[in-house]
């Protein structure tokens, strides 16, 4: 076995393991945790997929009921205890978008940058690729593993939309995994959950979501003033991307008290997931990848610089994008 997988096996052996998503859990993030079960399974340790939220994708919804993935909400994990251990898959404790639950987090495979102390992990496998899925996919692929199709067939959809279909992100490995993946998978069923992606009812919103869009300098704003879900946030912001004057969207909406963001980039020197970071600092908390990021910022808190909220988020975020492409013309 590759040292990566015997350090896992070693850190988890003996113990009740449950395998915890990000909240409100994606393709990426479900097909992650439901390979790793089976791999696992394969070595002996059984686990439980936990996460919160809610499932929102009808797409993903359809994933998860197709291969029968069980999928255990934290409202419903009544036996964890402090002494269970926690892999995070596609995520990482102390981030925004995860809930600390009582278990111990001793395990984390993920694919997206470090923005917070990890010390405390006994075993962690973080590679700057395009999805988690890659990297549980090359577990089976190095250690000759057989691949079940339903495996593949969520591995290879998870990696297709979090690099949305190979346009973002992409690195050799996703191409060496892509390749690996395909004669395995049941591409019929992939056509059919990216079908499902936007929802009829959706389609509205998102007409409405355009009219509200303000473009200042290349950068696109949208606050989405009614309920919606986060993959829904993540869908205008996406759409917005294909504008042709547009380089970087932030959409937004309010929530609990505060303020959801999914923000998109196009340029190399616009890292979404250090500027949502940095905009963010010391009011909210935000992170992800060079291309893809969101983050959370509570009302009270950014009701300190300014009850002006809309504008207030315009002008934190616009006054980071310009220093950066002021720093890289300089540079230049």
């Amino acid at each position: 076995m590759t040292q990566e997988l015997t350090e896992l096996i070693s850190v988890l052996k003996g113990h009740r393991v449950y395998i915890q998503t990000h909240n409100f859990p994606d393709p990426d993030a479900i097909a992650s945790a439901y390979g790793l079960q089976v791999l696992l399974e394969h070595f002996g340790i059984i686990t439980i997929i936990c996460h919160h939220g809610v499932v929102e994708r009808a797409a993903t919804m359809n994933m998860v009921a197709e291969f029968k993935i069980d999928m255990t909400t934290d409202n419903d994990l009544f036996y964890m205890s402090e002494d269970d251990y926690i892999v995070n898959v596609d995520s990482q404790k102390g981030n925004a978008n995860i809930r600390d639950l009582i278990g111990n987090e001793v395990a984390v495979i993920d694919h997206h940058p470090i923005f917070t102390n990890i010390d405390e992990y006994k075993f962690k496998d973080i590679r700057m690729v395009g999805s988690c899925s890659t990297i549980i996919a090359d577990y089976f692929r190095q250690n000759e593993i057989e691949i079940p199709e339903s495996v593949a067939t969520a591995l290879l959809y998870g990696l297709k939309c979090d690099t949305h279909n190979f346009t973002r992100g992409v690195k050799d490995l996703d191409v060496e995994i892509y390749t690996y993946l395909f004669p395995y998978a049941n591409h019929q069923l992939i056509r059919r959950f990216q079908s499902g992606e936007i929802l009829l009812k959706e389609v509205g919103d998102l007409a409405d979501s355009l009219n509200r869009v303000e473009i200042v300098d290349g950068v696109a704003f949208a606050y989405l003033d009614f309920s919606c879900q986060d993959a829904f946030i993540a869908t205008v912001s996406d759409f917005l991307m294909q504008v042709d004057v547009v380089f970087f969207s932030v959409v937004f909406d309010h929530r609990n008290g505060g303020f959801k963001f999914s923000v998109r980039s196009e340029f190399e020197e616009l890292d979404a997931g250090r500027i949502i970071s940095e905009v963010l600092d010391g009011i909210g908390s935000g992170g992800g990848h060079e291309s893809m990021a969101g983050g959370y910022v509570s009302e009270d808190k950014l009701s300190k610089i300014s009850t002006n909220y809309i504008k207030t988020i315009q002008e934190l975020f616009l006054k980071n994008i310009k220093s950066k492409l002021k720093t890289e013309t300089s540079d230049n």
